[in-house]
């Protein structure tokens, strides 16, 4: 039998009457559709259900807020640890340095100078202790890639940065020098993470635990600071081995980034260090 004997016939009254029983039905499923809708959501506000489910069962799920503060109190394990000096180097903390040449001469710097030499002796004994530990050293300068500094952020240009590479501005402060295999990364950006790979440096190396000392401590360091927590390491900031112009902004930026990291004085952390080494 062919498609077309397979073909049924149907009379024009009969093919009216199905067409108006489908739409009929049609907008009764539909009407039944909307009020099942309707009452599904209404259950879902109010917590109950109609249908047999226990109550509340698709109640919306509820926030918490249980502070686990005590775990970024953790000391460091020397041997899942990193140390990073941050800008310390000629160009902002040598008095031959360009930005300080270049600094109106109006500008405050006493206070400045006296908390380099107050810091110095704090760095040279941090990375003494971290390299005695076994705790990878490291160091970021400001730096640029090429050598008119086109490669630099935005923020760099507009704040006049221009320091060359194998420039004497780009090295590490001589009373820290960097130890012949020692990491040395140049960042065109105040935040570390943003212009260098040095997440990825981190985590090759097996780093949990990211100490963070140097310069400006309200500006460098504190973006250093939130940046590596949110990245998953436990941050520890050396209080007295970080510097900025003055007293003032160093104790309001500690108080702004507490809630980042812990903080410990150098000696703090050499003894926090020795007792873990036992």
């Amino acid at each position: 039998m062919s498609d077309q004997d397979k073909t049924v016939k149907i009379s024009a009254e009969t093919w009216s009457k199905l067409q108006t029983l489908y739409q009929t039905e049609l907008k009764d499923i539909d009407l039944v559709v909307e009020e099942a809708v309707q009452a599904y959501l209404k259950n879902l506000e109010t917590g109950s259900l109609s249908n047999g489910q226990p109550q509340n069962a698709l109640r919306r799920p509820e926030a918490t807020f249980k502070p686990q503060t005590h775990l970024r109190q953790i000391p460091v394990v020397p041997g899942e640890a990193a140390v990073l000096f941050i800008d310390v180097q000629n160009y902002n903390c040598h008095k031959d340095g360009a930005e300080m040449q270049g600094l109106p001469p109006d500008t405050p710097v006493d206070y400045w100078w006296k908390r380099m030499e107050e810091t110095a002796p704090k760095w040279v004994q941090l990375r003494d202790t971290c390299r005695e530990a076994g705790i990878e050293v490291m160091y970021t300068v400001i730096q640029s890639l090429t050598a008119d500094g086109r490669d630099q952020s935005l923020d760099y240009k507009i704040s006049g940065f221009h320091v060359p590479p194998g420039s004497f501005d780009a090295e590490v402060l001589n009373c820290i020098a960097p130890g012949p295999d020692e990491i040395v990364l140049p960042k065109t950006s105040s935040n570390v993470f943003a212009s260098t790979n040095i997440d990825y440096i981190l985590r090759s190396l097996g780093v949990k635990f990211l100490i963070l000392a140097g310069c400006l401590t309200d500006q460098c360091v504190e973006s250093a600071v939130r940046d590596a927590c949110d990245k998953h390491y436990y941050v520890t900031l050396v209080t007295d081995a970080c510097a900025t112009f003055s007293q003032e902004r160093h104790d309001n930026s500690l108080r702004t980034i507490n809630g980042f990291c812990r903080q410990r004085t150098v000696q703090q952390l050499a003894d926090e260090i020795a007792q873990a080494k036992k």
